[in-house]
């Protein structure tokens, strides 16, 4: 049996990102992440926040040293 997917509150979901509690807000206001309403309180799937970040890093881009240009 795989254990349960906490769910975060925006505070927990804030601390994480290491931004303020109105950044994780906004992303729920705008629709821009899946969330869960518990009565009145919105929880954010530990997965979700993983997938979120996930499809937003950027990775670096490798340059080989025989393919630089010199400026004239």
């Amino acid at each position: 049996m795989t254990p349960p997917d906490p769910l975060l509150s925006i505070a927990q979901v804030a601390d994480l990102l290491g931004t303020t509690e109105r950044f994780p807000r906004r992303l729920v206001a705008e629709r821009r992440i899946a969330f869960v309403k518990v009565g009145r309180h919105v929880r954010i799937r530990a997965s979700v926040l993983a997938e979120f970040l996930a499809a937003r890093t950027v990775q670096p881009v490798t340059i080989r040293r025989g393919h630089l240009r010199r400026a004239a």
